[in-house]
């Protein structure tokens, strides 16, 4: 390591040969192959050696070591951005700022994760599911300002043994600054009330102001409105979507407190109804029609607090406009959790719980991963996530909800483990 090193250091600060003092080290003889850049860098102040006359050129330095040495050289002048950017938690540590080496260092940066679960379900709804979903990250940096985000995203279903699969553009926007704003454009993430309302990908704008109080407004297309209502089981089942969503929200902390505020709609509303196959055991059948509905307008508050180290406590409540099949309009979800694990700490660990008690109007694409009500539920779920190694992390989840039409049990045992890279 030191030998490539003291090469890399010596070109970066142009060596030329006997023109400075005699080498100060003891075990560094005339004939080295690195005399004449160990004198160079002896004499810029960049090594030091161990004190006692000797470089030690035969010795493994730590990181804290060698971060030093890059300081020493970055404060010469020296062209070390891809060093400094490897190092940069270490020069922090010594004080010395980084910022934006890692963009100068490389430009297109590719991340990435492969996650596995597997879920079974049981209660009034049996079954299982078995998926593998790759993605491929891509950030880019446009200028200092602005930046370039795509996720490639791969899906495949073992639910049947057939391995089905396909793969989708899931993600494809820029975020920059305009004056004081933030802004994101394109096929981006889209995540309200909590995930509890809507958390997938969305085509449109989002723009936000402030930071400690940050107001948000938003306008999109929702690219993935989650379950259909099947009303009448064996029979018919009718399907919900909107046309486009918009609103505003207020999120601020003040000190251990997190507060939110929101409002949202969701426009133009259409119910859809297909007859029930029996010969495919679908719903297939025949179109029986669809009408329009007002927009859905849903209204939000929250607050989420420590109630010690790492243990928090959130709450969340939406009332809604509509009231799709049942006689119902609003939703609380209450959340208590407790650390979490860390991708890049290995032994970190979490646990959480929710209870929801949620109308249809105020579900569009829910961000849970156990088995829910197509006409609104209430119930709870605990679950617990763990880092195995660096990189790579499990969870396991348990969910006990109920219908709020018709009663029935939902129960759910998701479990998953996630490698990032």
């Amino acid at each position: 390591m030191k030998k490539s090193l003291v090469l890399a250091m010596a070109m970066a600060l142009g060596v030329t040969a006997s023109a400075y003092a005699a080498n100060p080290f003891s075990d560094v003889p005339a004939g080295h192959w690195a005399y004449d850049s160990i004198n160079k860098l002896a004499a810029a102040g960049v090594i030091e050696g161990y004190g006692d006359t000797t470089f030690g050129g035969d010795k493994l330095m730590t990181r804290y070591e060698m971060a030093q040495i890059v300081a020493k050289a970055m404060a010469k002048g020296a062209n070390v951005d891809k060093l400094a950017a490897e190092f940069a938690d270490e020069l922090d540590n010594l004080g010395v700022r980084v910022a934006n080496l890692e963009k100068k260092a490389d430009n297109v940066k590719v991340t990435g994760n492969i996650r596995y679960s597997y879920a079974e379900k049981d209660g009034d709804i049996d079954g299982f599911s078995n998926k593998l979903r790759s993605r491929i990250w891509v950030k880019g940096q446009v200028n200092d300002d602005w930046s370039y985000t795509g996720m490639l995203e791969n899906n495949q279903d073992f639910t049947n043994n057939a391995g089905d699969e396909g793969t989708n553009f899931q993600r494809a926007y820029v975020d920059g600054k305009i004056g004081g704003l933030a802004v994101e454009a394109g096929r981006l993430p889209l995540n309200l009330v909590a995930g509890n309302l809507y958390d997938t990908r969305a085509d449109g704008i989002v723009a936000s102001y402030g930071k400690d109080v940050k107001v948000t407004g938003f306008y999109a297309k929702p690219t993935n409105q989650g379950k259909t209502l099947q009303v009448y089981p064996k029979l018919m089942k009718t399907e919900l979507e909107y046309d486009n969503v918009y609103g505003a929200k207020v999120d601020a902390k003040f000190g251990v407190v997190a507060a939110t505020a929101g409002y949202t709609v969701f426009q133009d509303a259409t119910f859809s109804a297909h007859a029930y196959n029996a010969a495919k055991d679908d719903y297939s059948g025949a179109n029986l029609g669809s009408y329009s509905l007002d927009d859905n307008k849903i209204w939000n508050v929250g607050v989420a607090f420590d109630l010690a180290k790492n243990l928090n406590l959130s709450a969340n409540y939406m009332k809604a406009s509509e009231e799709y099949v049942t006689k119902d309009d609003d939703a609380i979800v209450v959340g208590l959790s407790y650390a979490g694990a860390k991708a890049a700490k290995e032994g970190s660990f979490g646990i959480y719980a929710n209870y929801y008690d949620q109308a249809r109007s105020t579900v569009v694409a829910h961000t849970m991963n156990g088995e829910y009500g197509t006409h609104g539920f209430k119930g709870y779920m605990v679950g617990a996530n763990y880092t195995f190694a660096k990189n790579i992390v499990g969870a396991v989840e348990y969910y006990d909800l109920e219908d709020k039409l018709d009663d029935s049990d939902m129960k759910t045992l998701w479990s998953q483990v996630v490698f990032t890279f």
